[in-house]
């Protein structure tokens, strides 16, 4: 077994534990372990993600218990993928904590640190059980950071997303159970195998469980209509916070795309595709009530928190296209939009800092001392979240459109894709225009400076724009590949005779 598999779940767990027991002691320090934590489990998803391109998977039996019984981790090209995003996004918004978030809390950096436990937990895991207690894990973690402030505009928003998920996790169980009554395991390569061979008397309710656990996903990743829940609590969580949950959505999206494509894809004999044929019009719908949310936002904070939903349906619309290409695009879209989002909010944060009481609102207020560089980081944001080119969005934008087949479906995406571009254009534009140029006489009193670690997180992100431009080949052979390995489910399904004790896969 490969014991670099364990280290995206060790080392935030690590350095979670160490900054619970450095709760009094110096900022500085914590600080410096948090950081030093964040990057070093950025090296760690590098590797794992070179090792993952070779195309096979790796499997990690936890006490040596061979699948299906034990727990196990699971390396593919995907999950790789997932963690190296996620650890990415985590450094920056890490750094852009630094003085501002981290000093309302001593235990700021555990929670963040756990936070990441539990998404990593999440990518990694083999075992639908293990995925809801990864769930568990990240949402325990969330509702602290979510909470970090006063007031009832952030504790309201707190509150409905915590009741929310403990739905969610209660509809998790039940859906588990009911397909665990039937097949008598949870791992997921097991239940991959089993699946298409049910008889008739079997198959309802493992359907009823599979769209049970379809719901759960999509509440995860607020598709319509369970959307309504993201857009207050990401507008009134902290800069850090509302950035990191960037990739929360993707969660939700991630174990949609996880488990409709191995144990309900193409392979899966009566329930092949299974609720595919909601997904595809709940996500067209999706990116209409979020432009419509974005164009009807009265604050910065809020617009780019429906520009999360947008996202959420242009990559659940590119994978319900159930093909090879469309899961390409929608992984190579995924890489583009969680990263951007971030760069906004954090972005966002600094343009709140430099306009006094009119924070991120879009009304006039006196103009901000850094308006030129703000300005330009929130057109490179705008202009890659709207499809725009030649930043990013335009050319993930342009892959989901290639990907459909000539039809009633290609028509429909094309239209809504384009649709929703063209109003997401006319609210950046309009927010941008009132924000920076429509300047009233006066002065704010002491705005905020910009200073390095801000500048360099916020800018960070939103340069992956560019970034993602001149490595677009590399990235779209790789989300090809991880694509194809995807949709070759008896791939999967090999881990549970290969995962032997002491084989390194």
């Amino acid at each position: 077994m490969n014991h670099w598999l364990t280290a995206p779940v060790l080392i935030p767990l690590i350095g979670g534990f160490l900054q619970v027991f450095m709760g009094y002691a110096p900022l500085s320090l914590r600080r410096t372990l948090g950081l030093a934590t964040t990057g070093l489990l950025l090296v760690s998803t590098v590797i794992l993600l070179m090792l993952a391109d070779d195309g096979s998977y790796r499997a990690y039996a936890f006490g040596n218990w061979a699948p299906p019984f034990g727990i196990v981790l699971v390396l593919d090209r995907l999950a790789a993928l997932m963690l190296f995003i996620t650890a990415l996004l985590a450094l920056f918004c890490h750094l852009f904590s630094l003085g501002r978030t981290d000093v309302s809390s001593r235990q700021f950096h555990a929670l963040f640190l756990f936070q990441l436990m539990g998404l990593n937990i999440a990518f990694l895991t083999g075992d639908l059980f293990n995925l809801f207690v990864a769930f568990e894990v990240l949402l325990i973690a969330s509702y602290g950071l979510l909470l970090h402030g006063e007031g009832t505009a952030r504790t309201v928003p707190s509150l409905h997303y915590v009741v929310l998920n403990l739905a969610g996790s209660a509809l998790f169980l039940i859906s588990v159970g009911m397909i665990y009554s039937v097949t008598g395991t949870l791992n997921m390569a097991d239940l991959a195998r089993i699946i298409p061979e049910l008889g008739a008397a079997d198959l309802p309710l493992v359907e009823a469980g599979g769209m049970i656990l379809l719901v759960v996903f999509a509440l995860k990743a607020a598709l319509l209509p369970l959307t309504f829940w993201l857009p207050r609590a990401y507008a009134s969580a902290t800069a850090p916070v509302a950035a990191l949950f960037a990739v929360m959505t993707k969660v939700g999206v991630y174990a949609i795309i996880r488990v409709y494509t191995l144990l309900f894809g193409e392979n899966a004999g009566a329930l092949a595709n299974l609720g595919m044929d909601w997904v595809f019009p709940l996500a067209l719908l999706t990116m209409i009530v979020g432009v419509i949310g974005m164009m009807g936002s009265g604050g910065l904070r809020t617009m780019v928190a429906w520009q999360v939903v947008v996202s959420v349906g242009t990559i659940l619309a590119a994978f319900s296209l159930v093909s090879k290409e469309g899961l390409s695009s929608a992984l190579f879209y995924m890489v583009h939009t969680t990263w951007v989002a971030a760069g906004l909010f954090l972005v966002v944060d600094l343009i709140a800092g430099q306009r006094g009481s009119a924070g991120d609102k879009i009304v006039t207020a006196p103009r901000m001392r850094n308006r030129t560089f703000i300005s330009v980081m929130f057109m490179l944001g705008a202009v890659s979240a709207a499809g725009l080119p030649p930043l990013s969005g335009f050319f993930a934008k342009l892959l989901i459109m290639s990907a459909a087949v000539p039809g009633l479906q290609m028509a429909a995406l094309w239209a809504v894709i384009l649709f929703a571009g063209f109003l997401s254009l006319v609210a950046y534009s309009r927010a941008g225009s009132i924000v920076f140029w429509r300047n009233v006489d006066g002065h704010i009193d002491q705005p905020e400076r910009l200073n390095f670690p801000h500048t360099v997180g916020a800018g960070a992100l939103v340069a992956m724009s560019v970034v993602i431009v001149f490595g677009a080949g590399p990235l779209s052979d790789y989300t090809d590949a991880a694509a194809e390995q995807l949709r070759d489910t008896s791939a999967y399904t090999s881990i549970l005779d290969t995962a032997m004790v002491g084989e390194d896969e």
